[in-house]
């Protein structure tokens, strides 16, 4: 297995030099801007990584969806928002905004810690010099639950912090759920989650590498979990893996993301593993597909807005209590 890992970063490794020699780096030199390859480069393997997921995206949710539908479709205009959303994040537009920005603050906040004697340090590493091996695979798997688990507690934060919930309530607000739904966020929603991500990569030392591959995979199955798709995976896969079933009841109105009787709080948080929601008594398993949406937009008809730029100003005007 670990052989396989290796080739296959080794075919995209090569695949994102030929990109970056054939198609970016000309760029960058003609319009003068050499000092940003190092920039360049990262930001085609971005680039590749998510060209890749949208293929898988039409070539194989996209038939699934049209095989098992929960609900018909009958708003393409709201998904086509959400395709932009989609398109602005997989192609690493929204990553290149963050390295120009937010990640030089970062780096050198934690290269001032190492500056004052703060080590460098690989979870993997640390994990491997007591079990006495090494292995790609299992590294990869290390990091995935440690992330994942950040993730859950993220998560649980945009739902019961009511400042966070006024920005994440865009995501929910999605009444037609697709494969294209999961990047329909608030970008400030975007920004806090993927900084506090960030942290978290430099303190427990993963590399750049199984970030991006890591990243990869928790995009992908999570449009698969937002897939218009009458889909579960049994009574003991529903305990190992998020599926669309599971997901879906999160974004359920009235059940999923709130208590009865008040709109914070809510189940089935966890991004790739319903281990969390177990652990901290937070799953619901319920066989179920119900309507998607936020109670006071369906009961009080409030606005979350019709495209993506009436959307993220609803969200800033929300979060300072003006909509």
């Amino acid at each position: 297995m670990d052989a396989l890992i290796n080739s296959l970063t080794d075919a995209f490794a090569h695949a994102q030099q030929w990109l970056f020699e054939t198609v970016v780096q000309p760029i960058i030199f003609g319009l003068g801007v050499g000092g940003l390859v190092e920039d360049g480069f990262t930001a085609t393997g971005w680039f590749l990584v998510g060209l890749l997921q949208l293929i898988i995206l039409i070539a194989i949710i996209a038939p699934l969806q049209r095989w098992k539908p929960v609900e018909p479709v009958i708003d393409r205009a709201t998904i086509r928002t959400d395709i932009l959303y989609t398109l602005i994040h997989r192609l690493g537009f929204f990553r290149l905004a963050l390295f120009f920005t937010l990640d030089p603050l970062i780096e050198s906040g934690f290269g001032a810690l190492r500056v004052a004697g703060m080590e460098t340090f690989h979870l993997d590493q640390w994990l491997f010099s007591f079990i006495g091996f090494e292995s790609a695979l299992l590294g990869f798997f290390i990091y995935l639950v440690v992330f994942d688990f950040v993730d859950y507690w993220i998560h649980r934060g945009q739902h019961q912090l009511n400042w966070w919930w006024q920005l994440h309530s865009l995501h929910h607000a999605q009444r037609q759920m697709t494969m294209w739904s999961d990047n329909r966020n608030h970008l400030l929603d975007d920004v806090i989650r993927d900084s506090i991500l960030v942290c978290v990569g430099l303190l427990v030392g993963i590399a750049p590498g199984q970030f991006v591959a890591l990243v990869a995979v928790t995009q992908l199955s999570e449009s698969f979990q937002h897939a218009n798709l009458k889909i579960w995976f049994g009574a003991v896969g529903e305990r190992l893996w998020v599926s669309p079933r599971f997901h879906r009841l999160h974004h359920a109105v009235g059940i999923g993301h709130e208590f009865p009787g008040r709109t914070l709080g809510g189940a089935n948080f966890g991004v790739l593993l319903p281990w969390w929601d177990m652990i901290f008594r937070t799953g619901n398993f319920e066989k179920r597909f119900d309507p998607t949406g936020v109670r006071d937009q369906i009961e009080q008809g409030r606005n979350y807005g019709q495209g993506f730029l009436q959307q993220q100003w609803l969200g800033l005007k929300r979060l300072v209590g003006r909509a």
